[in-house]
């Protein structure tokens, strides 16, 4: 039995028991009573309906937002794009020297590759001022990691 029911069978029973609603205080009571009743059930009746027709709809857009997802996300492209390397000669063909920067601006750590440095300038990609670069005075010791030293722009 829902709500609704419920309402109606105590509005049955009241008026089964022919009291008088009208003239006796109880009866006005009981009578108000109801009436509030009756509204607060058509308007719990209202609420569920459209909670009911929120949560199709929010179904509706997760199964959407899912699909989306599916073609932004594609997991099939993506696993192979990010998967480590299997052949150790593959990594050492992709590797390329990898040289550090420090911008003197905004003090980021920026990677840099030997092309970028034979330019001899880019912008900064964190803060964009133009970094020059001087790595002429530049020593590799045993092949490790290489530190490009960064210059600063020659002020006018």
């Amino acid at each position: 039995m829902n709500l609704t029911d419920k309402m109606a069978y105590l509005r049955g029973m009241v008026d089964g028991m022919e009291l008088d609603l009208t003239t006796s205080k109880e009866g006005k009571v009981l009578g108000q009573l109801l009436d509030v009743m009756q509204e607060m059930t058509a308007y719990v009746v209202d609420l569920q309906t459209q909670v009911d027709e929120l949560t199709e709809v929010c179904d509706l857009l997760d199964q959407d937002l899912g699909d989306v997802e599916d073609v932004v996300y594609d997991e099939e492209d993506d696993d192979d794009a990010f998967a480590p390397y299997d052949d150790e000669e593959e990594l050492e063909e992709d590797d390329e020297d990898l040289y550090e920067a420090v911008c003197p601006s905004c003090n980021n750590v920026i990677a840099l590759s030997e092309s970028i440095l034979e330019e001899g300038e880019m912008p900064c990609p964190c803060c964009g001022e133009m970094l020059e670069f001087d790595y002429s005075d530049l020593s590799l010791d045993d092949g490790d990691a290489d530190v490009a030293e960064e210059s600063t722009p020659e002020e006018a």
